[in-house]
């Protein structure tokens, strides 16, 4: 699964959460702060020493956060485009692998295009709590503010959707190719080794149709993983420094960094709860995968035996599918019910932890949307687990047909539930 497509894939994916790692504390500990004096963006150095010499001290500090802001932004992707040449560079050498360019750079670039997409997200969530603030000003003093302002902020957020919208598209255009790719790497390797699997039950659905599943959800899980991460990279320091305006929780009375704490805790208290009413669904849903195939192979040996497929084997195949449908759709049920529920009382959790400052007039109204914003997402990234359960159920199903193909290729044993099926097919 991941071998024909990825080099010596536990050491690459290791020395990427590693080298991730690294890279990320070394540039909040050290690296940020050597933007003015490294980076690209020379504005600070050339503007700054003349701002002092001739203008106010106002001036001159606003020149300052100006220049050292724009520094740092351009440093960073200086730092970036460093940290992943250096990681790509040398896996491409020391890789070798025929799928290299799309394994090892096409990686690379999802990655990279997720980290921007975050970053277009924390401008568009302080857009929104300018937008507010002006929204509240209008309301608060009638005709303090011109029609020119409010079409003017409208317009001003119309370039980031633009950009958001851009890479949206090119991104699903290119992973789209990726998956691919990634489906034609397992499609020739398990083809490759035909002989050794053809016996599997479903070989043919597990190399044309698993193939495609895993390689489509493990992409699009993976994404969707990072984004996790970068988000609360991103959002967790802007929540903590929000935190400051909520020192007070319904309930519980004063808490230090209220708003990452009941974040925190809501998304472990969801993770937990869901995977405890999921916890068999995994398993239903490979018997699924295994009595449809039992039926389809039943179905495509009658269209060349005549004694095949027969009526009531085939009635009572069918019967076997719709036993386990049902007993999936009865699972589904009180996990939907727990899934559901959570999800619709965190919708207000925000509210419910903000009503002391609420009531209080602790901020205005769009520094409530800024952190409202920013709970979401801080949120959301924690309850990953929650919001993909049902894929990654899916995809554990597929993972374990997979299994089967590996084991075959490799002469081990076939998990228990193949060698019960191969030895009753064995015996018709």
């Amino acid at each position: 699964m991941f071998f024909s497509f990825f080099p010596k894939p536990k050491l690459f994916f290791l020395s990427f959460a590693v080298w991730s790692l690294l890279c990320v504390v070394s540039w909040y500990l050290v690296i940020q702060d050597w933007g003015p004096t490294l980076s690209l963006g020379g504005l600070f150095n050339a503007e700054f020493p003349n701002a002092l010499a001739e203008g106010s001290d106002e001036a001159a500090q606003a020149l300052y956060d100006a220049a050292f802001s724009q520094a740092v932004d351009i440093w960073l992707y200086q730092y970036m485009f460093l940290c992943y040449a250096i990681f790509v560079g040398c896996w491409m050498l020391y890789g070798g692998q025929q799928w290299g360019r799309w394994s090892i750079m096409g990686s690379a670039v999802i990655v990279f295009i997720t980290w921007f997409q975050v970053q277009v997200s924390v401008m568009l969530n302080e857009w929104y709590g300018n937008f507010y603030d002006l929204i509240q000003r209008a309301l608060s003093e009638p005709q303090s503010i011109t029609a020119e302002e409010y079409y003017g902020q409208l317009a001003s957020v119309a370039v980031l959707l633009l950009i958001a919208i851009t890479v949206a598209v090119l991104n699903s255009f290119f992973v789209s190719h990726y998956v691919f790719r990634w489906r034609t790497a397992m499609n020739d390797y398990y083809t490759s080794k035909w002989d050794q699997v053809r016996h599997i039950e479903g070989a043919s659905q597990r190399i044309q149709e698993d193939t495609m599943r895993f390689a489509s959800i493990v992409e699009s899980l993976g994404v969707r993983f990072l984004d996790s991460i970068m988000t609360l990279i991103a959002f967790l320091p802007i929540l903590w420094g929000l935190s400051s305006y909520v020192t007070t929780l319904p309930l519980i009375g004063e808490v230090p960094q209220a708003l990452v704490f009941v974040a925190i805790t809501w998304s472990i208290f969801g993770t937990f709860l869901l995977a405890l009413a999921g916890i068999r669904l995994p398993g239903l849903e490979f018997k699924n995968q295994r009595v449809e195939a039992a039926f389809r192979k039943e179905l495509v040996y009658g269209e060349d035996y005549a004694d095949r497929a027969q009526p009531p084997e085939l009635s009572e195949l069918f019967n076997n599918v719709r036993k386990n449908y049902f007993n999936l759709y009865k699972n589904y049920l009180y996990f939907n019910i727990v899934r559901y529920g959570y999800l619709q009382v965190g919708n207000f959790m925000p509210l419910i932890v903000l009503a002391p400052s609420i009531i209080a007039g602790a901020f205005t109204l769009g520094v409530m949307q800024r952190i409202i914003n920013a709970f979401n997402q801080v949120e959301g990234s924690f309850q990953f687990l929650v919001n993909s359960w049902t894929t990654i159920v899916e995809l554990l199903s597929i993972y374990k047909r997979l299994t089967a193909f590996e084991a075959a290729i490799n002469d081990q044993p076939l998990p228990a539930i193949d060698q019960d099926y191969n030895e009753g097919d064995n015996l018709k």
